[in-house]
């Protein structure tokens, strides 16, 4: 390995609005570059994800970049024996491996997976940077309900229902055919994992310890956005003449729209919602769920970044406000009285500051890489 030789009426009515869509708070949550502690995820937003991209020093690093990540491990998977280690590894024919340990509230598995692409070269067989050999193969490996037979390391992160199982393997089934579109046939492996044995120490968290040593990856790419789109915020007069009074009011006067009077609440077609100013996606068909609130509500971003959270202390409640990151407009509050299953978070949004982009429109309109965020 070549490594080694170098993440009140107005007002009455207006707080009965308000308190109305405020059934619980939440701490503001605002994200940076340091991995979660695993004590701070709810036991049922754990879950994990192995994946295998060529040496797995800088695979591991550049996970723990990422928002929503709370652990990795490296170790090797899928070969053909329940024991192995480094140097056994051409007998054994495991791949060098990161077990991936996210908050689902967080982050979603599509959202990791596109990012084990933008690292990867998927058409490479046996082959990832400098390093060559069947332990630096790439794939995609989900624990399943009898995690324990497959997983020496077992943990609460790999215990999946049969649902989550099936939602694994759908969105990995997506992600696999968007890539295979862009790049034709893959070298990708994927299924459920097997055998999988944590490395030696002396592997783990590698880069932490050698902040020089050997990395096939640039693991700057893990601050970047997964899209290079701009998505331009017009002037004051232009803005005006863009909305109509409710949506300027609510999104650049923090006013909130009466519940059940946008239709947006009542909408579940596949698709998304984007910023009604920027034409930004921000919400997905696929993490919206019926409240009774009176408001759209989501689990989740579409991708993590793409809102801000911020503290809410106006009309004496304590809050988190929701506001789009590109043109700075209020949208909603996010509560913690989400359904458990989809992670425990409700995003209350105003219907009036999305517009809903239908799923058969989104590559027409330019959406179409966010296609896979629609389950």
């Amino acid at each position: 390995m070549i490594r080694q030789i170098i993440i009140f009426i107005l007002i009455t009515a207006l707080m009965v609005g308000l308190s109305a869509c405020a059934f619980n708070d939440k701490n503001n949550t605002k994200g940076d570059s340091k991995m979660l502690r695993k004590e701070d995820v709810m036991k049922s937003n754990r879950r994990s994800i192995y994946l295998a991209g060529g040496c797995f020093w800088g695979v591991e690093g550049y996970f723990k970049k990422l928002h929503g990540v709370y652990n990795t491990e490296t170790g090797y998977a899928n070969g053909k024996s329940s024991d192995t280690d480094y140097a056994s590894l051409k007998k054994s024919d495991h791949a060098e491996t990161v077990k991936i340990e996210y908050d689902m509230s967080k982050i979603s598995l599509e959202e990791l997976l596109l990012h084990y692409f933008r690292i990867i070269d998927p058409k490479s067989v046996n082959k990832q940077g400098n390093d060559e050999g069947r332990q630096y193969r790439t794939g995609i490996y989900y624990p399943t309900s009898d995690g324990e037979k497959s997983n020496k390391t077992f943990d609460d992160s790999d215990k999946l229902s049969a649902a989550h199982v099936t939602d694994t393997k759908t969105s990995i089934k997506s992600l696999l055919e968007y890539e295979s579109k862009k790049h034709g046939k893959l070298a990708v492996e994927s299924g459920k994992l097997n055998n999988f044995v944590k490395a030696e120490d002396y592997h783990q968290d590698y880069l932490d310890k050698n902040p020089n040593g050997y990395c096939h990856i640039n693991l700057n790419l893990a601050d970047k956005p997964l899209t290079d789109e701009h998505y331009p915020v017009p002037n004051k007069d232009k803005l005006k003449s863009k909305l109509d009074s409710k949506a300027y009011d609510v999104m650049k006067k923090n006013d909130t729209e009466r519940a059940f009077s946008s239709p947006l609440n009542d909408e579940y077609r596949r698709g998304i919602y984007v910023d009604k100013i920027t034409g930004e996606p921000l919400f997905s068909s696929s993490d919206k769920f019926k409240s009774g609130c009176g408001w759209p509500s989501f689990s989740k971003p579409i991708l993590s970044g793409k809102v801000i959270e911020k503290n809410d202390t106006s009309y004496g409640m304590k809050r988190t406000e929701v506001r789009t990151k590109g043109s700075d407009s209020h949208l909603g509050h996010v509560f913690d009285d989400g359904p458990a299953e989809k992670g425990g978070l409700r995003y209350c949004i105003n219907g009036a500051s999305l517009r809903f982009i239908p799923y058969d429109e989104m590559d027409a309109k330019g959406y179409g890489f966010y296609k896979v965020f629609c389950k």
